[in-house]
């Protein structure tokens, strides 16, 4: 059977096809699924299968063959169209538009068959993307005709023009060249009359439902690129406006409109404009009559309802993002203005994420252009230089802008009142509180962070904090009475306080440092006082949250007001003792959040204090932290660090210091005094558990205390190696006697816990150690044998990678003093880890992205020690490079490109230039295309770029001074190494996509020398030809357009920091308060 259909040399059996299909989506057994599935992606992936497809499709009655057929035809049409003879070309063009033509003609056919018109539909589209309008010119006055000819053909005629609208506008980017995209649309805009007229026709004469609905779906997808002269100077838009009032044509209308309102071309139409809203307004208070409760309405309405609510609020954005300067200006329109306004406020309270995050996005533009005038003007030298004026000549100036702006504030000040209350009462969650409410109504530790509401959180603080600038007075007394409500008991809830507390928080740093102490003294004596008045456990933790929450953002105020912040901090004690889950991680983590912003409050002696405060809270540390589980007391160890750390005066730092670590350290001497008794005792999973414990307090402190941790690990270190190398061969006897199935024992899990921890407290003090070269080479030495020497001795699964990430950091940090040992670190890890890694894409993850991060700091720090390598080692090396890039997971493969690219360019100016890019100059051009082309890969786009402009440029640098091909194979030498590697790149591509003609291909490798000196055009280059073959259609392509989001992200976060509190206080860098 299944050879017979294999058996292309002969017409399909129709029949055996049918059967294959039904068994592949039938309910018969798996064996049957698999065989069926199996010559099912044979027929795909046959050349000549597609010759077959009429046949198919005139035989078979299954919907399902019918779809594979042209699933095949769909393949063809997009990879291998122009390869194909004319006359085949025009063969399916006819064949598809006649089927169209002959089912769409027919009512009853037409709704029985529509699952397979619409794919058919899609075929033609793709079909159009080739041939139109170049080679079927008539296109569009034959299917206009054509949807004259019947109501139902009319309807599919408007299907087809939807799809290619679609296809040419808004699915364009990454699918076709910039040139083709360009073309079709000047082909749409130039055939477009006929497109109107029909539309225009089928809206006035027609009485069909179905045809109307498709119109105006089709209408919606040409509205937003139509030349505007068919929109205001044809009876359209007042054909709309009629349409609207109708309950079944409702939403499409309201879709067209909300194209119209969003279009923008000078102020040419701005009487049509006011005329539409007018109308639109009149009608909308028929319907959804002003004063209604558009929450509830939403709550309790149909799909269709909430749909017109969610088109509703669409409309309104997009007209006043557009037009709402020419509503303002005359005064009889400001009425339906702020109507049309307070349509928008009850909207933004619909409980559904989707329509508030429309009207959010619109709240956020329209008060940043409110703040945005009000800041200029209160800020003449900033509007003079934007306008590139002297200051002094504003002065006569600000007469005109002012007193328009004055008018705009008071127009919208009952509007940005009513504002102020949406965000205070709707603000979503920030990152740092941990504690929310469940499904269940109760109250717990949140396990998971929701990405969207922390994205919506950022858009409603900024939007809050510019409604701050713009009434500090206002925002204040709002968010104070709401908070009297919640004391007296009238507002309370667990949401309300949340919602106003984190309103609270957003606003650090937006008020005058005089208001904003008053108004924070006010909020944490309500809350403290709520605290004291409220019952029950829940309760009690929502407000610590809050409380916590709150202060945590106002640094600047704690600073100024010392007993506030031992207040503070001595409540956040009491709550480290509270065993709700999640206020005591919230407690630590609030701590920590303080500390590094007010930390040398700490150190200093207070007025009215004996001590500085890090000392009373040192003689207390027992009792504070006697109730924290082992994480939270890693996370004070870190604070206090933060405090100790601030200590100018050594003396009193190394004295804090061991009083600090007094508790782990009596521990640690302990364990360590009964192991020189019996080593048996560091056998016992109790005592391991206690010794890595006491290793993690050490790195928690470590990290916030850098190198004043010097006396702290001095004590502890060589102890800690003979752990290490103890527990070290523990593991290798486990693993050597039970097999790779001891490594995942608890025993040797905990064993290597401990090993891991180690390394990562010398990485992390050598990593904040700032500026101590001395101590590099006092701690280096002593781990070479204890460390480097175990990792190549042991088993492979008993090998940390965070060995080869500390010797990473080693030589990130002390650079080219480690040059003498990067012989013995190559030896001891670099075969052994290889053989690990290159087995597979899969085993020992952690190991590859480490070996590569230590390889890429070898490379940029102590590259002369590479070029000291053997040509074998050398060639080692750039297999595991190649091979780290070729890796689908994005950090190896990006690290393993940027180890590349700094290779190159240091082996550019080296003495070795022409011996290593004789070698391997080709393997690599050939590597980078290979995954520049083959779609995994796409995240690296930026730097395969880089690269390959990189190798282009080389080529007549004047580094390279000997040929780059091999002299004794090739008998008529090349001009030169620019020649030759253009020759080469055309005959790897020409091989590598045999679906391009020689020409595509020879056209883009002579683009790629011609632009080579300019990245940008450069990139362009690449990312046409990566369509243009098309490795990279129908998929999604935003990969290729990172490195410019990104760009614009950095653009953004430089505007905020000019705006007072748009960048939390608490996000700042350190250097830049605490003073």
């Amino acid at each position: 059977m299944a050879e017979k259909l294999r058996d292309l040399s002969q017409p399909i059996d129709v029949g055996l096809l049918d059967a294959t299909v039904a068994a592949f989506y039938g309910t018969g057994s798996k064996e049957e699924r698999t065989a069926a599935d199996q010559i099912l992606r044979e027929l795909q992936d046959n050349p000549d299968t597609w010759l077959q497809v009429v046949r198919i499709l005139q035989n078979t009655q299954n919907l399902n063959t019918k779809f594979f057929a042209l699933q095949v035809l769909e393949g063809v049409i997009k990879y291998r169209w122009n390869a194909l003879p004319v006359e085949q070309r025009d063969g399916i063009k006819n064949y598809i538009s006649e089927v169209i033509v002959k089912i769409s003609s027919n009512e009853d056919s037409f709704r029985q068959e529509r699952l397979y018109v619409n794919k058919l539909n899609i075929i033609l589209v793709q079909v159009l993307k080739h041939e139109w309008p170049a080679r079927w010119q008539t296109f569009i006055p034959d299917l206009v005709s054509a949807a004259k000819s019947s109501e139902t053909i009319c309807e599919n005629c408007m299907a087809i023009l939807k799809l290619l609208s679609e296809e040419v506008f808004d699915f364009s980017r990454g699918e076709m060249t910039q040139q083709k995209i360009k073309e079709l649309k000047q082909s749409l805009n130039s055939e477009f009359q006929l497109i109107h007229e029909l539309c225009l026709y089928v809206l006035s004469a027609s009485q069909r439902t179905e045809l109307i609905r498709a119109t105006l779906a089709t209408l919606h997808a040409f509205l937003s690129w139509i030349p505007l002269h068919y929109v205001f100077e044809s009876p359209l838009l007042e054909t709309l406006l009629k349409f609207f009032p109708v309950a079944s044509y409702r939403n499409l209308t309201l879709q067209c409109l909300t194209e119209i309102a969003a279009l923008q071309f000078g102020d040419f139409y701005n009487m049509q404009y006011v005329n539409m809203y007018t109308i639109f307004m009149v009608q909308l208070q028929s319907i959804l009559p002003p004063g209604t409760n558009i929450p509830d309405a939403y709550a309790n309405g149909s799909n269709e309802e909430q749909a017109f609510i969610q088109n509703l609020a669409l409309l309104f954005t997009s007209f006043y993002k557009a037009h709402i300067r020419i509503l303002e200006s005359a005064a009889e329109n400001r009425a339906a203005l702020l109507l049309g306004v307070e349509y928008l406020i009850g909207i933004s309270y619909v409980d559904d994420t989707e329509v508030f995050k429309v009207c959010l996005d619109y709240w956020n533009s329209f008060i940043l252009d409110l703040f945005e005038s009000h800041h200029n003007l209160e800020n003449p030298s900033v509007a003079a230089s934007m306008m590139g004026l002297q200051a002094p000549l504003l002065r006569g100036m600000v007469d005109g802008p002012g007193s328009q702006l004055l008018q705009r504030r008071q127009l919208y000040s009952g509007t940005l009142s009513k504002l102020r209350m949406l965000m205070i009462s709707r603000m979503a969650k920030p990152e740092e509180v941990l504690i929310v409410e469940d499904e269940n109504g109760n109250i717990v530790r949140e396990t998971m962070k929701d990405n969207d509401v922390l994205v919506q959180y950022k858009i409603m603080r900024e939007t809050l904090i510019y409604l701050c600038h713009l009434d500090h007075v206002d925002t204040e007394q709002q968010m104070l009475k709401k908070l009297n409500k919640q004391l007296n008991g009238e507002d309370w809830s667990w949401n309300n306080l949340n919602t106003l507390c984190w309103a609270v928080g957003s606003i650090s740093g937006s008020m005058m440092e005089e208001q904003e102490n008053r108004f924070l003294v006010l909020v944490i004596r309500d809350l403290l006082n709520l605290t004291e008045i409220t019952k029950g456990k829940d309760n009690k933790a929502v407000i610590a949250s809050n409380i916590m929450y709150a202060v945590g953002q106002y640094p600047r105020f704690l600073r100024a007001h010392w007993k506030f912040l031992k207040t503070v901090v001595n409540k956040l004690f009491e709550f480290m003792h509270e065993t709700h889950p999640g206020v005591q991680d919230m407690a630590c983590d609030t701590f920590l959040k303080i500390v590094q912003k007010c930390k040398r409050k700490f150190v200093i002696t207070q007025v009215g204090e004996n001590e500085p405060f890090v000392s009373e809270l040192l003689s207390g540390l027992p009792n504070t932290i006697a109730d924290l589980e082992h994480h939270q007391i890693h996370t004070f160890y870190e604070s206090v660090g933060h405090m100790i750390q601030a200590e100018s005066d050594p003396a009193k730092r190394d004295e804090y210091l061991r009083r600090l670590m007094d508790l782990p350290n009596q521990k640690w001497a302990e364990i360590i005094g009964q192991a020189s008794r019996s080593v048996d005792v560091l056998k016992d999973q109790d005592v391991i558990r206690t010794v890595l414990n006491i290793l993690q307090t050490n790195t928690s402190a470590a990290s916030s205390l850098g190198s004043f941790f010097f006396p702290q690990i001095s004590l502890i270190f060589l102890d800690m190696l003979r752990v290490y190398r103890m527990y070290s061969e523990l593991i290798s006897n486990s693993i050597a006697e039970g097999g790779p199935f001891a490594s995942r024992t608890s025993y040797v899990k905990i064993l290597r816990s401990v090993k891991r921890e180690t390394l990562k407290l010398i990485e992390m003090f050598l990593d904040k150690s700032e500026d101590q070269p001395q101590i590099g080479k006092q701690f280096v030495p002593p781990m070479m044998d204890p460390i480097l020497g175990d990792y190549a001795r042991n088993l492979p699964d008993a090998r940390e990678s965070e060995v080869l990430s500390l010797f990473a950091t080693i030589i990130n940090k002390y650079k080219s003093l480690m040059m003498e040992d990067v012989p013995c670190i190559f030896e001891a890890v670099f075969q052994c880890t290889l053989e690990m890694i290159t087995k597979n894409f899969e085993d020992y993850p952690e190991h590859r992205l480490k070996f590569f991060s230590l390889l890429r700091a070898i490379a940029t720090h102590c590259f002369h020690a590479l070029i000291q390598l053997s040509s074998q080692q050398l060639k080692l090396v750039m297999d595991s490079i190649i091979w780290a890039f070729r890796h689908t997971e994005r950090n190896i493969a990006e690290t393993g490109l940027n180890l590349l690219l700094e290779m190159l360019k240091n082996f550019q100016v080296s003495e070795f230039c022409n011996q290593f890019h004789r070698t391997y100059f080709l393997t690599v051009e050939q590597e980078i295309f290979a995954v520049l082309t083959d779609t995994f890969h796409k995240p690296g786009f930026k730097l395969h770029v880089l690269i390959l402009q990189h190798l282009f440029c080389l080529l007549d640098s004047g580094s390279l001074t000997e040929p780059l091909w091999d002299v004794s194979a090739v008998p008529i030498p090349y001009p030169s190494n620019t020649v030759f590697v253009h020759d080469y790149t055309v005959k790897l591509l020409g091989t590598s996509f045999p679906n391009m003609t020689l020409a595509e291909v020879t056209r883009f490798v002579d683009g790629l020398f011609e632009s080579r000196n300019d990245l940008h055009v450069f990139k362009n280059h690449v990312r046409d030809f990566l369509i243009q073959s098309k490795e990279f259609s129908a998929q999604d392509n935003k990969d290729l357009y990172a490195e410019e989001a990104a760009a614009q992200r950095e653009r953004e976060r430089q505007h905020m920091l000019t705006i007072p509190g748009l960048v939390a206080p608490s996000e700042l860098q350190d250097e830049m308060v605490d003073l």
